[in-house]
């Protein structure tokens, strides 16, 4: 198993814990995890057009997991620090001094 899947599986794994039903376990979280591995944020990957869209989407599907995120973590972010990994975009991120508590910034300094 790569890397990427290992990750996708781990994302999706934890996303089905906090699903409120059929739909969001077996339809929305594997959408969710297959599309945090891509490079852009993730509303975007999942095609909405702010992150205000995408709250909304993610406490429909899951939401006492919507209630523990943050209000100023973005989602990509929340789900892989609930995993304690780094997304894959991060690595080429430009901004990482400022994002919500930055691993690779954090290493680097």
């Amino acid at each position: 198993m790569s890397e990427r899947d290992a990750l996708r599986y781990e994302i999706e794994g934890y996303l089905k814990k906090y699903a409120i039903d059929d739909e969001s376990r077996y339809v929305i979280a594997p959408l969710v995890a297959l599309k945090s591995l891509e490079m852009n944020h993730l509303y975007e990957d999942l095609g909405f057009k702010s992150r205000v869209q995408m709250g909304t989407y993610m406490a429909h599907h899951f939401p006492r997991l919507a209630e523990l995120k943050p209000k100023d973590k973005l989602w990509k972010k929340f789900l892989y620090d609930a995993i304690g990994k780094v997304a894959p975009a991060c690595a080429s991120c430009n901004d990482q001094e400022h994002c919500f508590s930055c691993l690779i910034a954090e290493a680097s300094a």
